[in-house]
């Protein structure tokens, strides 16, 4: 599924924390991760020999613990900007999967696992996993992650569009790789209030509940034994927000496309919030180019 991964490092103990997470790709394929740093001094050559001492051996001590674990470790020292480096490395070794940290609404000394995660979710063209680091020591730098079995319930989010559907079909690999229990979710903003446009959103609403027992008879065959179907009304963000809080799911999984600025995504901000807020690692698939 996720044979090759590439793993982006800021050399901090937030990096080692992800690092940690890693093991759940084992059972998802995963047997090469491309380690890579980026500078971001492609304009000051010089610098690089002069950084390079500083930044080798921690980036060492992270390819042995990964090693560690069983992968084929490969070193990057990318010169740029971590987003371009992050997007340009994965693609010149077909990389898929993109594994990166964000710290939520803290650490904000932290750039890696800041601005950079949403400028890699706007250029990426594979799935991204982002990890959420949650500080634990701040005088210290200490971190954790909340990380377990990937598979084991995953909550997939859906609006129906073309990039839910190319999402919808990782979670289709991730049953075939052990997933048995999924929950289908699609929120809508709010109930109306008038009858007639109630009775317009009721047709609609059994028009979603079908698309999402279709999805569920899919899942089912490829050996999915719990499959859950959510119809709620809210905001989409709030609601996968809520329920990623609840500590139930290990997974998200969600399409996601960029827009204009590196800070706007879509699905009407889904992505971005999700990235920011959620509680458990969350697969964010960009659509098809």
């Amino acid at each position: 599924m996720f044979g090759t991964v590439l793993l982006a490092s800021d050399l901090s103990s937030a990096s080692d924390s992800v690092i940690g997470c890693l093991q759940g790709l084992r059972s998802l394929g995963t047997h090469r991760v491309l380690l890579v740093h980026a500078l971001g001094i492609r304009h000051l050559d010089g610098m690089r020999h002069m950084l390079q001492p500083f930044v080798d051996p921690r980036l060492r001590q992270q390819l042995r613990t990964l090693e560690s674990k069983g992968f084929a470790v490969e070193l990057v020292i990318a010169p740029g900007n971590a987003p371009s480096e992050i997007s340009r490395v994965a693609k010149q070794n077909q990389a898929s999967m993109i594994v990166i940290g964000s710290h939520g609404a803290t650490l904000a000394r932290d750039a890696l696992l800041g601005g950079v995660a949403l400028g890699v979710l706007h250029r990426a063209e594979v799935p991204v996993l982002v990890v959420r680091v949650r500080i634990t020591d701040e005088a210290d730098r200490q971190c954790d992650v909340v990380c377990q079995d990937f598979r084991a319930r995953v909550l997939f989010a859906t609006d129906f569009s073309d990039t839910a559907e190319r999402a919808f079909t990782y979670v289709e690999q991730l049953v075939r790789s052990g997933c048995r229990e999924v929950t289908l979710l699609h929120a809508q903003e709010r109930r109306p209030k008038h009858r007639e446009v109630q009775g317009m959103a009721e047709d609609a609403d059994r028009i979603d509940r079908k698309r999402l027992e279709g999805m569920e008879s899919r899942l089912r065959d490829l050996g999915a034994t719990i499959v859950r179907i959510a119809l709620p009304y809210g905001a989409p963000k709030v609601e996968i927000a809520q329920r990623a809080e609840q500590g139930f799911y290990s997974l998200i999984v969600m399409g996601t496309q960029g827009r204009g600025s590196v800070g706007a995504l879509l699905l009407g901000s889904v992505s971005y919030h999700t990235v920011h807020h959620a509680t458990v690692p969350a697969l964010l698939v960009p659509p098809a180019r």
